[in-house]
This record gives structure tokens, C-alpha cells and sequence, in this order.
């Protein structure tokens, strides 16, 4: 159930992310169970923030950042037009069921949309059972698995 109320998202800036966000978008990893020094995060939003596939929007309230979507965009083997990936979506935990991810949900997808993608995926992990219903709330459904494997690097 969406418990959002216009009032609630009032005060809310959804803008894009910059460099100095490394800090509070870190922190937002680490509730996505991604330990994440600010330091990392200040590594890969320099090569993210520069690669016009990416874009990561965060959600201001009060001066503070509570939320943050990233995406890419790629070109794909089974499609002839570009689509759209959403790489990950987190709202800090007291700010949750107030509007906050659909608004991040929508920016990104009016992204999208200026750039002429019309196919969004997501992954989630199968624990995330409030992220399901979530994505299927606001029209996402479900069609595939997605498997993973840890490979060993030839060097550091």
C-alpha cells in the first residue's frame, strides 16, 4: 500500500547527482547491504558521472539526501532500440512508504523517455520481497531470473 500523500512529497528535490553526493550516496549502498566507503563511492561516481550511459539522480529533503536511482542505458542483442536499466534504487530507511522511490522511479523514467527508451529493467534479490511489490506497484512485472557467478581476477 502506497501511504505517500502529496504533502509528503512536496518538499522533495529529485536533481542529479554530483561528485561532493559520494559521502550520503555511500552511506545509501551500505543500507543496501553494500559496504561502502565514501572514498569508493568518490572513485565510481568519477567514471559514472562521466559516461553519458549512466545517470544517478538523488531525492533531497531538508538539505539532506534520502534516496538516490542509478541507470544505464546499453544496446543489446535481443533488441533493436537502446533500453534502459535501473542499477540500483535506495531510500534511507526512516524515509521509506512516503513517496520517495516512485518519485526517484519517475525521474529516471522521464529520463528515459527523452531518450527515446521505451524498455526499463530491474533486478532485485529474491529476499527483497518489499522491492517486488514495489516495481509491481507501479507497473513493472516479473519474467526471468537473473543468475550470478564470481569470477577470480587475473590481477589487481
Amino acid at each position: 500500500m502506497n501511504r505517500a500523500t502529496n504533502a509528503s512529497v512536496v518538499d522533495l528535490t529529485i536533481r542529479l547527482a554530483e561528485s561532493s553526493d559520494a559521502h550520503p550516496i555511500a552511506s545509501l549502498m551500505g543500507e543496501l547491504g553494500y559496504a561502502t566507503r565514501a572514498a569508493e563511492m568518490e572513485m565510481r561516481l568519477e567514471l559514472i558521472l562521466k559516461d553519458p550511459r549512466y545517470k544517478t539522480f538523488v531525492a533531497v529533503r531538508g538539505g539532506k539526501i534520502c534516496g538516490m536511482i542509478g541507470t544505464f542505458c546499453y544496446h543489446s542483442y535481443e533488441h533493436n532500440n537502446v533500453g534502459g536499466r535501473i542499477l540500483a534504487l535506495v531510500v534511507t530507511e526512516n524515509m521509506r512508504d512516503q513517496g520517495i522511490g516512485r518519485a526517484l522511479v519517475n525521474a529516471a523514467e522521464n529520463d528515459f523517455s527523452e531518450r527515446n527508451i521505451t524498455r526499463v529493467a530491474v533486478n532485485t534479490r529474491f529476499t527483497r520481497e518489499d522491492a517486488h511489490k514495489f516495481y509491481e506497484s507501479i507497473g513493472y512485472t516479473r519474467n526471468g531470473f537473473r543468475f550470478v557467478k564470481n569470477l577470480s581476477a587475473v590481477a589487481d
